[in-house]
């Protein structure tokens, strides 16, 4: 296969993924939006937390709220618990690399606070941390995962929402987070500014 032909084969791969993820999270999606800006709304908080390429996807979700995403509106309340390198590298070494998210929600959590906890595997340790310190708060988890949700997937409760990309490819399933991300930014903004209900 010649380098164009694979070039060709990811837009091809990542076009199909997408319209095939469409079909069972285009409804999560939308109760995902909701239940963040209700908690905008109520004076509440998103975070956001994930590891790799889904540190920088919580921190591109946050930069979208705290500064704005396509429309001018005031700063909404988000924070990225992956950017403090004292803090995550200071908990890492006095506890564990386990904890760098947890310790982080129990601090700022509040109940009403939303955390998204991105993982593609849906199996991150400190992620799943992240999440049971989050259900001790009263904070609402929106969990994006791929594949089939991984050991996230059985933590999740009935107030939670789960965004899983039915994909088994990494790379992939991050491409339909990215999308998933625009999402959520535009229907935040869309509610806060009354251009829908």
């Amino acid at each position: 296969m010649s380098l164009a032909d694979r070039i060709q084969q990811h837009f091809q791969d990542s076009a199909q993924t997408k319209l095939a993820a469409l079909a069972t999270m285009a409804v999560p999606i939308e109760a995902a939006t909701r239940r963040m800006v209700a908690s905008l709304k109520a004076g509440g908080k998103v975070m956001a937390c994930g590891n790799g390429g889904s540190a920088a996807d919580s921190q591109h979700f946050a930069a979208e709220l705290l500064n704005r995403f396509e429309k001018e509106r005031p700063p909404l309340a988000a924070i990225a618990l992956t950017t403090d390198t004292s803090t995550l590298t200071s908990i890492a070494n006095d506890y564990r690399y386990e904890d760098v998210f947890a310790k982080q929600v129990k601090a700022l959590g509040r109940a009403g606070d939303v955390l998204l906890a991105i993982s593609t595997s849906g199996n991150s340790p400190n992620v799943i941390e992240a999440i049971h310190a989050a259900h001790a708060r009263g904070v609402a988890v929106v969990a994006l995962t791929g594949r089939n949700g991984g050991k996230i997937a059985a933590l999740l409760g009935s107030d939670d929402i789960h965004l899983c990309v039915p994909a088994q490819r990494t790379a992939r399933i991050q491409e339909v987070h990215l999308l998933t991300i625009h999402c959520l930014c535009d229907g935040i903004d869309a509610l806060i500014l009354g251009e829908t209900q």
